[in-house]
């Protein structure tokens, strides 16, 4: 009865997301049976507008219409239609796959409009980036200690709790900027394009995300001097620097907060006549506080703290200080706290630098259609982000080699691009593992997970868990690296590293133990990424195979026989 298609450029032309004042071409044929007289298009937006769509034709079966139109402003927008009879009308929506079906209060087809001058960095298209945890990739020996926590030796067992109880995550093994440097051959041979640092500034945990101090490099990580060495000495070899900015909380034993007295500068915690004291929300001063996931030891930054984010995004601030120095690219911790314009402020500040230095936001859902604080967020009109790390596309991965569902893999899939630009797609962190994340080879063996965390954290996969885990690492990967996107490598995921979550997953790089097998296919796939870039992406299944063609090469994926192929056509 209905033929159309919102993934047809046969019935809707172009594909996906459009841009403001682009036009848009219709093409929805009615069945004769149906008896139309006419049917109506349908967009939504903060108003609802209804236009006639033409009659072109008949070829014997079905009466075609058509309709060209264009939106003159960036928002999401909903659309369906609606057939009008000479009993009434016929209500069309949204069915599975975006194809056509009638029936009443049934989805919408969703349209992505972004403003006609959004440009994302090319520079990073095409590429490969390498997620570096910096305390555990590796250390060059320069005679720097903690100050505060014990240094461990590098195959030292991690800690998961202290004598009192908790995990205060100081303990340190000392990965530094003089380490990466070492290790650029590695990476450039694995096909990296771009390194992307968990935080590198001051701090007095190992994972840095309580910043202490946001302009100064944190003395473990190296110094002024050996990050501008660094950047420099990637550059030479076609690899860019992303950093982690953290700005929608501090630290609490920060220069900012100073909760335990470490800086001579009075802090907000301390008094109300400090300086930093309208960064924060306070209920019940010193000790109440607005903070991250009612984690103390991190308090929340105000989302209206101007003078912070003034400090962070103004003219001379944070953003301008690191960028100067050859910064390629900034990745926004939890982006969905932050504020618009905050976020606004933040791509405002990241591009007066250079329009080819990268804004990436942390968002783990469909960030076209994100809201957080009540507000549909914007990220994707041409003012705010140029992508994000593209969770759905790693639950979509997970799903299909586990589930072995090709038709769900594939509508999650096409969800996705069909509701982002292809500029923020093509620039979005495809990942399969982050430090966030329970590691890859863990998660796709399937095992159970033993009960306690001192369990999990001397758990072993068997040898047959573990090759059971290499198979699907390897399909998994292959799928990361085919798919739409930059696929983004967890350090030491290439080599086979365990591990559940945090801080289990965050052991040093085991440079002694490498899966010599895995880190063979990452480096094919790191060089089949430099072959094909910026070629397009043509997805098929069938029940049991993926098809992903890019660039002369074919990848397929048999779920059920758990391989995989890869030719060139």
């Amino acid at each position: 009865m209905l033929k159309f298609d919102s993934r047809n450029v046969q019935f809707k032309s172009p594909f996906g997301a459009v841009a403001t004042d682009r036009r848009v071409q219709l093409f929805f044929p009615v069945h004769n049976s149906l008896k139309a007289t006419g049917v109506l298009f349908v967009l939504r937006g903060k108003e609802e507008k209804k236009l006639n769509m033409t009659l072109v034709g008949n070829d014997g079966e079905y009466d075609n219409y058509s309709l060209d139109f264009s939106v003159p402003v960036a928002g999401v927008y909903y659309y369906r239609f609606e057939i009008v009879t000479d009993s009434g009308y016929l209500f069309v929506g949204r069915g599975e796959g975006g194809k056509a079906v009638m029936g009443d209060w049934l989805p919408e087809w969703q349209l992505t409009v972004f403003d006609k001058s959004y440009t994302t960095p090319e520079w990073l298209k095409g590429g490969v980036i390498y997620q570096i945890f910096p305390d555990r990739f590796y250390r060059v020996e320069d005679g720097v200690r903690p100050v505060k926590g014990p240094f461990k030796a590098w195959d030292e067992e991690l800690t998961i709790i202290d004598s009192d109880g908790l995990y205060h995550a100081n303990d340190f093994y000392g990965g530094n900027a003089r380490g990466v440097m070492e290790k650029l051959p590695y990476l450039k041979e694995l096909g990296v394009t771009a390194i992307y640092f968990c935080p590198i500034f001051k701090s007095f945990s190992n994972h840095r995300y309580d910043t202490a101090d946001y302009t100064q490099i944190d003395p473990l990580f190296g110094s002024e001097e050996d990050f501008k060495e660094l950047i420099e000495r990637a550059k030479e070899y076609g690899i860019g620097i992303i950093l982690d900015g953290v700005f929608n909380h501090t630290g609490a034993d920060s220069i900012y907060f100073n909760k335990f007295g470490t800086f001579e500068e009075k802090g907000a915690y301390q008094s109300k006549d400090s300086r930093y004291y309208d960064w924060f929300t306070f209920t019940e001063f010193p000790d109440e506080y607005d903070c991250w996931w009612g984690i103390t030891v991190v308090p929340t930054v105000s989302r209206n703290a101007k003078e912070f984010q003034d400090f962070i995004a103004g003219e001379g601030g944070i953003i301008d200080k690191w960028t100067k120095f050859g910064v390629k690219g900034w990745r926004l911790d939890v982006v969905d706290e932050l504020s618009t314009p905050f976020v606004r402020a933040l791509r405002k500040a990241v591009k007066r630098n250079s329009d080819e230095v990268a804004i990436i936001g942390e968002v783990w859902e469909d960030a076209s259609t994100k809201e957080s604080y009540g507000e549909k967020r914007s990220y994707f009109f041409g003012e705010e982000l140029d992508a994000v790390m593209n969770y759905p596309f790693r639950t979509a991965i997970i799903d299909l080699i586990k589930n072995k569902d090709t038709k769900a893999f594939k509508e999650a899939v096409l969800t996705i691009m069909e509701n982002y630009p292809k500029q923020s797609l093509d620039c979005c962190m495809s990942l399969v593992g982050t430090h966030d994340t329970v590691r890859i080879i863990n998660e796709l063996a399937e095992v159970v997970t033993p009960p306690t965390k001192a369990e999990r954290l001397a758990f072993r996969l068997t040898k047959e868990e573990y090759e059971k885990g290499i198979r699907r690492v390897k399909m998994a990967s292959a799928l990361q690296f085919f798919l739409p996107g930059v696929p983004s490598v967890y350090y030491g995921d290439e080599i086979g590293m365990q591990g559940f979550e945090d801080p289990i997953n965050r052991h040093t790089f085991n440079w002694d133990n490498i899966n010599e097998e895995l880190l063979k296919h990452y480096q094919n796939l790191g060089a089949l990424r430099k072959e094909f870039g910026k070629e397009e992406t043509i997805i098929s299944v069938t029940d049991d195979v993926v098809k992903v063609l890019r660039g002369g090469y074919e990848l397929t994926v048999n779920v059920k026989e758990e391989s995989l192929q890869i030719e060139k056509k």
